[in-house]
């Protein structure tokens, strides 16, 4: 770069669950302007979550807008640009408009639960997922079938599916009218592609006789891309003109990219609604016998993909939350910290307020508390509600470890509750493991940039990345097994009181 050259950058669009966020990164690793916006959650019924991905692609606009303007830079100053997403939920546009078929079918949607069939060992063995609500393919085969006409116009080839960055690059890329006679890029990444219950987990490609049974049509599907290559660039018309997006990921891998988790046996663990703890398994997928899920981590062009295991737990922060929401017992989630005992009291929170996630997958269990005397106050109940997230990652982290025989000696960890170091110190104790928690613990959004980064030759390699980390702190354990144990022995009597309620 010569003295005149502009400025340069990595840009990455970071779209959640439930905002949109766009981050503008230096050389350095550092963010240098973000900008973020908020979308509703569309709830028709119990059970059911929705988006409006006409609002989220709005957002994304607005976002870069934002990030951009901020910090006055043009599209001469970004070299790449990487999307990360909400990994599962499912979308159905024309393709001649642009216009979605029906809202978007959010991750946490239950609807299609059952809708894959019933031998989840034949689904685990060719897609390392568990044939449940959980995955975007059978999301995207319930819009086929609900909407009037929408299949017969799936295989006469004209609607596109896929998952949110599938929406986002082909909206980047032109959408409906192209960009200069080229159509614009209707594809997916390989590790949105693995949380579908359509794609070979061997072959990364779509599996026909899966799509024929859940009931999606091949046409309809996105074309499987690595993570990091040229995807397209984005349309000549608007605030990132011309940009190459050179990196795409689902967002817990994203974390584990932004983490720098390029190692067999690293593992990171975010800390957000629900908790979501990754493994690197290496470049051979191991398929799970304990409740886990097997996935593609990345995949860099020209390179063997690598794999991951991966427990989700679906209450993670919302726990805190309904501490101060719905019991009143907190005013904030910092409170918690502040007010929890030394001990739970005898008190334990199992919360399974819609059953359990990995390792156990139990949808009958429900949410209790147990161990309640006249002892017992709101500071044994804040102790217990951190206890049980602790508990439940070393849950998932026990699995991996019979599952893959690698068993971690450090965590990463990122998101929202990593600012309790109260949690993260209980975390090292129950693990009797390290727990490092990052200088910028936002590493979804990194990880985009990251991968965009490499891909765009932005950075020459993962080690280039990789040197960009920094920890803000790490803990310790401090107990006995005999403690570690003896607390762990009494969480899974409470757990068997959560059971057979629903």
């Amino acid at each position: 770069m010569t003295a005149s050259s502009p400025k340069q950058y990595v840009a990455a669009i970071d779209q959640g669950t439930t905002s949109t966020r766009c981050v503008i990164v230096g050389h350095d690793g550092q963010v240098v302007s973000s900008a973020q916006f908020e979308h509703e959650q569309i709830m028709p019924q119990q059970g059911w979550v929705e988006h409006d991905p006409l609002e989220i692609w709005d957002n994304t606009r607005r976002a870069v807008s934002k990030a951009m303007v901020d910090i006055d830079v043009s599209p001469a100053n970004i070299t790449a640009l990487g999307v990360t997403n909400q990994r599962e939920t499912a979308v159905v546009w024309e393709k001649a408009t642009g216009r979605p078929l029906h809202n978007a079918i959010v991750w946490q949607d239950t609807r299609t639960a059952g809708i894959a069939g019933t031998d989840p060992a034949r689904w685990l063995e060719r897609t390392g997922l568990l044939a449940n609500s959980y995955p975007a393919g059978p999301k995207i085969a319930w819009i086929l079938d609900h909407v009037p006409g929408a299949r017969q116009r799936a295989e006469a080839g004209e609607l596109l599916a896929g998952t949110i960055d599938t929406w986002l690059l082909w909206n980047l890329t032109g959408g409906a009218r192209g960009d200069e006679g080229r159509p614009a890029v209707h594809a997916t990444d390989v590790t949105n592609a693995s949380r579908t219950l359509l794609m070979d987990l061997r072959t990364r490609r779509w599996d026909p006789e899966l799509c024929g049974e859940i009931g999606v049509p091949v046409q309809v599907l996105p074309e499987i891309r690595p993570s990091v290559s040229e995807f397209g660039r984005v349309r000549s018309r608007g605030t990132l003109a011309g940009v190459p997006v050179t990196g795409v990921l689902g967002d817990q891998q994203s974390a584990m990219f932004g983490q720098g988790c390029f190692e067999v046996g690293d593992a990171k663990n975010t800390y957000g609604t629900g908790l979501f703890l990754l493994l690197n398994t290496g470049t051979t997928p191991q398929f799970s016998t304990h409740g886990l899920l097997s996935t593609v981590l990345y995949e860099i062009e020209g390179q063997e993909p690598v794999y991951a295991l991966e427990g989700s737990v679906a209450v993670g922060g919302s726990l805190i939350q309904w501490l101060r929401d719905q019991l009143g017992i907190i005013r904030s989630a910092r409170e918690v910290e502040e007010i929890a005992a030394k001990d739970n009291g005898g008190v334990f929170i199992v919360p399974a307020f819609s059953g359990l996630f990995a390792p156990r997958w139990r949808p009958d269990a429900r949410g209790v508390i147990v161990g309640l005397t006249r002892f017992a106050d709101r500071s044994h109940i804040a102790r217990a509600a951190l206890e049980a997230t602790a508990l439940q990652t070393r849950e998932v982290v026990e699995a991996m470890a019979a599952d893959s025989g690698i068993r971690p000696t450090s965590l990463r960890v990122d998101g929202g509750m990593t600012a309790n170091d109260l949690l993260m110190q209980l975390q090292a104790d129950l693990l009797g493991a390290e727990v490092v928690r990052p200088g910028n613990i936002e590493t979804t959004a990194l990880g985009a940039a990251f991968a965009a980064g490499v891909g765009g030759g932005f950075w020459s390699s993962l080690a280039d990345v990789r040197g960009l980390q920094t920890a803000d702190r790490s803990w310790s354990p401090q107990w006995s097994d005999q403690q570690r144990e003896a607390l762990v022995a009494d969480w899974d009597r409470a757990v068997e009181r959560s059971l057979d309620w629903a």
